[in-house]
């Protein structure tokens, strides 16, 4: 895979950044998180995990269903800002 694809569109990672990450020994997708802000964009890692779990199963030479993804937490689904700045009243 080429380095300069984008793999994070919403934080504009790419598989160099993950292979480089990878290389320095941050083998883990919930430390390239922390490092990278992967998945921390408006999609919340949905576009990009499955992504970086076939880059980190391939890196590592691991079964994929071996590599797990980052603790998910909430919000686990997106929400307008309004919701909390009481813009919503009354919503549920």
């Amino acid at each position: 895979m080429n380095d300069n694809i984008i793999v994070c569109r919403c934080e504009d990672v790419t598989v160099g950044d993950i292979k480089k990450l990878i290389s320095d020994g941050i083998d883990s997708a919930e430390e390239i998180k922390r490092i990278s802000r992967m998945s921390m964009g408006c999609c919340q890692g949905r576009t990009c995990g499955g992504i970086l779990q076939q880059i980190l199963s391939s890196e590592l030479n691991k079964p994929i269903d071996k590599i797990s993804l980052w603790q998910k937490r909430p919000p686990a689904k997106p929400a307008m800002m309004k919701v909390f700045l009481g813009g919503n009243k009354g919503a549920k």
